[in-house]
């Protein structure tokens, strides 16, 4: 039987206390990441699920000071991090740009794009020579939003962080990746549904077979699937791919 894919390896996931995260956290575990580290924020830990062997960390990204020391925090307990998984962010209520609010603008750049950068910095210090870095995109890295314009923005910053990183760290050995998910139905997914719901607008299961109707398979992708994606890009089945965005579930357009 051959080893776990990431047998030996050591994983860091930002934003992994629930959604996409959380699975991401529990694959690579599964796969082999017997220690790594879950950060998000405290509130959120507090209910997270976190692998065994792995440890919790309290960090809020739109704090570039605390995000160092979480890391610090971090690179003294694994000594050495293989895999960089930057999967926090928030997405806003949906507004168009004539009534977008800039402090909701600045909050999801804060955390969404400089987040990622700081997780950046944070890891690399500590990176293996053959580390890989994958970032939670969307399918909004490439697309427009009528109604998430500063989701989209943040999306698109995202997307060439990630392709200058994989050419500034590809002499490095570490692969810079992301996944670009379509609409998956997380909970907090559900929420947002809800809540528009509430306002007059479809009903939770007609928004979603809406959304699964735009995508080839005609079905939302899960969080697993998405977490599986990262897997991929992580392990050395990826071993000659950098600097690229895997749609997965993703609107056909």
């Amino acid at each position: 039987m051959s080893a776990p894919l990431l047998a030996g390896r050591t994983a860091v996931v930002t934003g992994g206390a629930n959604g996409i995260g959380a699975a991401t956290a529990r694959v690579l575990a599964a796969a082999g990441a017997e220690r790594g580290a879950v950060l998000d924020l405290r509130e959120a830990l507090a209910q997270a699920e976190v692998p065994a062997g792995w440890s919790a960390v309290p960090v809020d990204l739109r704090d570039a000071g605390h995000t160092a020391r979480a890391f610090e925090t971090v690179r003294d307990a694994l000594g050495t991090v293989d895999v960089l998984v930057a999967a926090a962010g928030i997405v806003p209520l949906w507004t168009g740009i004539e009534s977008m609010d800039l402090g909701e603008w600045d909050a999801v750049l804060d955390v969404n794009a400089r987040g990622v950068l700081c997780s950046m910095q944070g890891a690399l210090p500590a990176m293996s020579r053959d580390g890989a870095i994958v970032v939670i995109a969307s399918q909004n890295a490439w697309r427009g939003s009528a109604v998430l314009p500063a989701y989209a923005a943040s999306k698109h910053a995202v997307l060439g962080l990630v392709r200058s990183a994989a050419l500034e760290l590809g002499p490095r050995g570490i692969r810079v990746n992301a996944v670009g998910p379509g609409s998956v139905a997380t909970d907090a997914y559900r929420a947002r549904l809800a809540r528009r719901e509430s306002e007059q607008g479809p009903p939770v299961a007609e928004a979603l077979a809406r959304d699964a109707g735009f995508t080839a398979l005609q079905r939302l992708a899960t969080a697993d699937e998405v977490a599986n994606g990262v897997l991929f890009l992580a392990s050395p089945l990826a071993s000659g791919v950098t600097g690229h965005v895997l749609p997965v579930g993703a609107w056909v357009t």
